[in-house]
């Protein structure tokens, strides 16, 4: 009999955390895996021309993870698709160099905030969690190396639960959980039904982040004003305006604007087509390279007018997309090919696969600043820049769809990632 696990990452800005045991760790291969999986996510994972928010983030730590019990043909299937590097120990170390990269974006933030206000300023500094957990079968044969390496990577103690006698009473304490550590931005992360008495371990990431500009919009320079909804008919949408020197590029066929969050560690990376219609066309050709190279474009003297939004879409089921993408073992196609050895003893009646990947999230950006969060449960049961010479600011409209990502500045990796086609 097959037994499954599940996979539930919740996102509110959240991060992996490994270790590297060299002087110089790198984020390197962790940012490309995360932020080549989240375009290619929001290519087959999510409706065209369509509101759309992901964590590629928190669903890459919550899939790594899983990656470290993974075996045979199941291991490089999950290696490919997930674009991750030959050497294993290399991305768990990039993983952990992330995590404590992003500790310290918030532990800097903290510091300036706090400088601010001894000289009479108001900055309030970016809060930043990351958070990742083990929920075990009681009893069961965990291999001890796996549970060693996902509590010295990823901080992820295992915490044992009887998913046999009382599966329901254990997904809503793993909701609950999630809901703690996402500022109860994340609700209800696994559905009803998500576990049942053949799960026997579920691998959560969850993240949170509120992070407020480093310079502010004027509440009272907000207006409505018109956005080309879906690329045709223009609605009038709250619109915020600020003037000042930002982040800023123009690249074949569109423009890149950043803003920076306080502390400069994190910002709202904002990728804008020149056609009304032409995010489709920058969507096919965007790259991971370009979106790690748009984290400093240069600045530039910027007249910006930019719509509020908010997003909490559905929980996403991830298995659909994932198996497109060509991860089949690890959902157990077909049949009896699901191969987690290193997570616990395969034998021919008693094995783990991927029942389901669950993925919520949330952000609401507004004058003060955004507030994000996300998740993601993995479910297993048993079976260049232009620089100008300033004669007047340049005017960026933010009038039309656009592609945007939370961005950590130093490593360019997109915590979260998304798409704005109607911001009412």
């Amino acid at each position: 009999m097959t037994k499954y696990l599940t996979i539930a990452c919740l996102t509110l800005m959240s991060l992996a955390i490994p270790v590297l045991s060299s002087a110089a760790p790198s984020t390197e291969v962790a940012a490309q895996a995360v932020n080549a999986l989240g375009l290619d996510l929001m290519a087959k994972g999510t409706a065209a021309n369509a509101n759309a928010l992901l964590s590629p983030y928190s669903i890459q730590a919550a899939l790594a993870m899983t990656y470290g019990g993974a075996a045979g043909d199941t291991r490089s299937e999950m290696a490919r698709v997930l674009h991750y590097p030959a050497d294993e120990a290399l991305l768990h170390q990039a993983f952990g160099a992330m995590a404590q990269a992003l500790d310290e974006v918030a532990k800097t933030s903290a510091q300036q905030a706090e400088h601010a206000k001894k000289f009479g300023g108001s900055a309030e500094p970016v809060v930043l969690t990351v958070a990742n957990r083990l929920f075990g079968q009681q009893g069961y044969e965990f291999r001890q190396p796996f549970l060693d390496l996902i509590k010295g990577s990823y901080a992820a103690p295992l915490q044992a639960m009887d998913f046999v006698a009382k599966a329901e009473h254990e997904r809503l304490a793993i909701n609950a959980w999630v809901e703690e550590q996402t500022r109860k931005r994340i609700r209800d992360l696994i559905p009803s039904g998500g576990l049942d008495r053949e799960t026997r371990l579920v691998l959560v990431n969850a993240i949170y982040m509120k992070a407020p500009w480093s310079e502010p919009f004027h509440d009272t320079s907000t207006q409505p004003l018109p956005f080309a909804v879906k690329g045709t008919g223009a609605q009038k949408v709250p619109t915020m305006h600020r003037l000042g020197n930002i982040g800023y590029a123009k690249r074949d066929a569109y423009q890149v604007v950043t803003l920076a969050y306080t502390g400069g560690g994190l910002q709202l990376l904002v990728l804008l087509p020149d056609a009304k219609d032409g995010l489709a066309a920058l969507e096919a050709k965007l790259t991971p390279d370009a979106l790690r190279g748009c984290a400093k474009p240069g600045t530039a003297e910027v007249d910006l007018y930019l719509p509020k939004f908010k997003l909490e879409p559905p929980v996403l089921r991830m298995s659909e997309v994932l198996r497109k993408l060509g991860m089949l073992t690890a959902f157990d196609v077909p049949h009896g090919t699901a191969n987690f050895d290193r997570m616990a003893p395969r034998k021919p009646n008693d094995y783990l696969y991927i029942s389901e990947v669950f993925h919520k999230t949330f952000i609401a950006l507004d004058e003060k600043g955004t507030e994000a969060a996300a998740a993601t449960a993995v479910a297993m049961a048993k079976a260049a820049a232009i620089m100008l010479d300033k004669p007047k600011p340049i005017e960026v409209h933010v009038d039309r769809p656009f592609l945007f990502a939370i961005q950590h500045v130093a490593s360019g990796a997109c915590l979260f990632l998304g798409r704005i086609t109607d911001p009412r």
